[in-house]
């Protein structure tokens, strides 16, 4: 990616506020904006799956995957490049894709789980999944601890959903933020899978303590 373009300013127009000028001009001058365009992704966080399995090569031909927190779909649109058959959910909306499946619901909803197994079902005789991956986070309330605690609320019940509709081998995926797992959620992982790691791919953008899970080699 070219790193030459000149950088597009925004003017602070009124009623906007400065926040929304500093996300507009962010966007505006984002190569991985203007590359999810031309490659037809629906957001540039695509790239951070894509550039995750360059370096692990965990996505392949045919596989059943669990997008969790899908909305707008890109993730999914990486997976269905390789063939995979998609059940995603989000409380967001989000327009139709070949090979996804979606529910429009928030996960963390009692019924969320047995519908997405329910999905699953009609996929495989064993009902079971390659992949499951979690790009969710809670809105942030600006109070560190309780945000901390409630994006470990969501990172919790996406992985012990994942424990019980893996594949042995399968693959769990999360976003985490700074410092990761907590760790007794670590060692529990430790216990399931063969391996853990934890993964800024470049189109996470410097600023954000945002970083993934990877968990491979589930033991079932």
């Amino acid at each position: 990616m070219s790193r030459n373009k000149a950088k597009t300013k925004v003017r602070t127009a009124k009623g906007r506020k400065s926040a929304s000028t500093r996300w507009l001009q962010r966007q505006l001058n984002d190569p991985y904006v203007e590359k999810a365009k031309k490659e037809g992704y629906r957001g540039r966080a695509a790239f951070k799956l894509v550039e995750m399995n360059e370096k692990l090569d965990f996505l392949k031909p045919d596989q059943i995957v669990v997008d969790l927190g899908a909305a707008p779909g890109g993730w999914c649109q990486v997976a269905a490049k390789y063939g995979a058959r998609i059940a995603a959910i989000d409380l967001l909306e989000m327009d139709e894709l070949d090979n996804v499946d979606f529910i429009q619901m928030d996960f963390m909803d009692d019924e969320a789980p047995e519908k997405l197994k329910k999905l699953l079902s009609a996929y495989s005789d064993d009902g079971l999944a390659d992949i499951v991956m979690s790009d969710m986070a809670p809105n942030t309330t600006g109070h560190k601890q309780t945000d901390h605690l409630r994006i470990m609320a969501v990172v919790e019940a996406a992985y012990y959903f994942s424990t019980e509709v893996l594949k042995p081998n399968g693959i769990f995926i999360a976003k985490v933020f700074q410092g990761g797992a907590q760790n007794t959620l670590l060692a529990q992982m430790n216990k399931d899978f063969d391996k853990i790691r934890h993964i800024k791919p470049p189109a996470s953008r410097k600023e954000s303590s945002e970083q993934y899970l990877i968990a491979t080699g589930f033991k079932g």
